[in-house]
């Protein structure tokens, strides 16, 4: 591909730039099974979609290719395939031992030649910017959404975080990524929200879970039990008999949704024995022992290899 054929293989498959390797396959699947030649005999309209589509997805699937398709659009197979030889002559005067890499050597060259967005704060020409960097969150940040400042590399600037924030969710902050050379364009930068660990809720999927501990007799009498939510403490009816591992499930009481309204708080279970008995619940559970008349384990007996 030279760049006066230029295609944007995104818009062949029709997908966004920040898709996932799992989307773009199912993506591609589904286009290949429609433009498939053997579903469209003798239509070369099919066929040339159908070779479009494998060639998209050829250079996107793979990762150093989609980097360089990312980063240097056009130019992408010219900066690949770059022949060694000698440095082209230019009539600048660059210390090129001060550089790292050759992309922050290319961002230097165009701001002097006028080309490229500054930092916007010292005029210098933005070089060393990620495409995703993370970002620390507190889980009431996360919730809620918030306004933070950012600082990346020489960068500072403020971000709006949504409600609904989960480990992983990519946040895209348009113009602020790594400086296209070629282009003279910034992409987008996509931060990376992180939480720390919670001590009592954890995220399955859309939803929160968390581990209610009750003791032997909430557990055969039933019982009303406090527990903590995103919203604060709720009461909770704990049916009699219940055991350990059962959910109970707290519908719109979890984390807000991308696409509105909230998931669901799943409440696991866990009956608790105390540890340390007084005299008098010694004699009670020794009385109920002798009293007992449910044996869990009749469906065992008989039981052989």
């Amino acid at each position: 591909m030279t760049s006066t054929n230029y295609k944007d293989y995104y818009a062949v498959l029709g997908v966004s730039r920040d898709v996932s390797p799992e989307e773009l396959k199912r993506v591609y699947r589904r286009l290949a099974r429609q433009y498939h030649p053997d579903v469209n005999p003798g239509n070369p309209a099919a066929e040339a979609r159908f070779k479009e589509i494998n060639e998209a997805y050829e250079v996107l699937s793979d990762p150093e290719k989609r980097r360089k398709y990312d980063q240097y659009g056009r130019y992408w197979q010219q900066v690949g395939d770059r022949a060694p030889g000698p440095e082209p002559q230019m009539d600048f005067d660059f210390d090129f031992g001060r550089y790292s890499n050759f992309e922050e050597f290319i961002n230097e060259l165009l701001g002097r030649m006028g080309a490229g967005p500054t930092t916007g704060r010292t005029g210098r020409y933005a070089t060393n910017i990620p495409r995703e960097a993370p970002i620390s969150l507190t889980w009431a940040e996360a919730f809620r959404g918030t306004q933070k400042r950012v600082q990346i590399g020489s960068e500072s600037f403020e971000v709006r975080i949504p409600p609904g924030a989960r480990p992983g969710t990519k946040i895209r902050v348009r113009g602020h990524g790594p400086f296209q050379p070629y282009t003279g364009q910034r992409e987008d930068l996509f931060l990376i929200a992180e939480l720390p660990p919670h001590r009592f809720f954890q995220f399955d999927g859309t939803h929160l879970t968390a581990e209610v501990p009750i003791t032997p007799d909430e557990a055969v009498l039933g019982a009303q039990i406090e527990v903590p939510t995103p919203d604060g403490p709720v009461t909770v009816s704990v049916p009699a008999g219940i055991r350990s591992g059962q959910v109970l499930r707290l519908r719109g009481k979890g984390w807000p949704q991308t696409t509105g309204g909230r998931g669901d708080l799943l409440l696991k279970i866990q009956i608790v024995p105390p540890k340390d008995l007084s005299t008098s619940e010694r004699e009670l559970y020794t009385k109920l022992a002798s009293l007992r008349t449910f044996n869990p384990r009749t469906h065992l007996k008989g039981i052989t290899l």
